[in-house]
């Protein structure tokens, strides 16, 4: 199911880069945040990767191109503010998706309906820290600034249809838009300008094209498995 693989891509490789924070978080209160995130989005990722067929394999055996996560959830971390403004725009992404698939009766409406909630505390955390970020020191709307234009340009492929996703994207990304733009003003930032496009492109991501950061990431993540193939712990 092509739906399936991306958007248990988009869960996968994110919860990934979340679990890159343990031990680097700012506060202790973060690392547990952050990693609570990581955990909701793997266990959407293996939900939804075994729709496709065994989760590890799909995990650990892929090469770069078989993957069809989007573009903008395998950017590097960066500094904390950073991570938020990556957070911001998926997260709010997400919630407004499985919203909708949940109220759907597709095959991911069981899925989505439970992990809506996780999605509106995973948003809530962004837009908290945005406004925290940028309504607080010069430094860190700067840096709030930066990391939200650095990847304005990834969030254009959110919105490419996705084959077995029957929601209204054109409609999604208008929401999406009017949401983020409300918290930025609260924020004391403005929207950033710019085709959304990224690198390539719109749907790069899901076509298996990504960037050359995916790439040092997933031989990080595969490792252990492939050094070990058949191991039983």
């Amino acid at each position: 199911m092509t739906a399936a693989l991306a958007l248990g891509d988009d869960a996968l490789v994110l919860s990934h880069r979340l679990g890159e924070w343990a031990g680097h978080a700012p506060v202790l209160e973060e690392e547990v945040a952050l990693a609570n995130i990581a955990l909701d989005l793997l266990g959407q990722a293996r939900v939804l990767l075994s729709l496709v067929g065994d989760e590890d394999e799909l995990a650990y055996l892929r090469e770069e191109r078989a993957f069809r996560n989007c573009q903008l959830v395998e950017q590097p971390n960066g500094d904390f503010a950073h991570t938020i403004a990556r957070q911001l725009y998926f997260s709010t992404y997400q919630e407004l998706l499985y919203d909708r698939l949940a109220r759907g009766d597709g095959p991911f409406a069981p899925l989505a309906a439970k992990a809506v909630k996780e999605v509106a505390y995973h948003r809530d955390h962004a837009e908290h820290w945005t406004l925290r970020l940028g309504d607080g020191t010069p430094e860190s709307h700067e840096r709030m600034r930066r990391g939200l234009e650095a990847l304005w340009g990834y969030t254009g492929e959110l919105f490419e249809p996705i084959e077995g996703c029957e929601v209204d994207w054109a409609a999604l990304g208008e929401e999406w838009l009017a949401r983020v733009t409300s918290v930025l003003h609260r924020a004391t930032l403005t929207v950033p300008e710019g085709p959304r496009r990224g690198a390539w492109a719109a749907g790069a991501g899901r076509q298996g094209l990504h960037t050359e950061p995916f790439g040092r990431m997933l031989a990080e993540m595969q490792h252990l498995h492939r050094s070990h193939p058949g191991a039983s712990w």
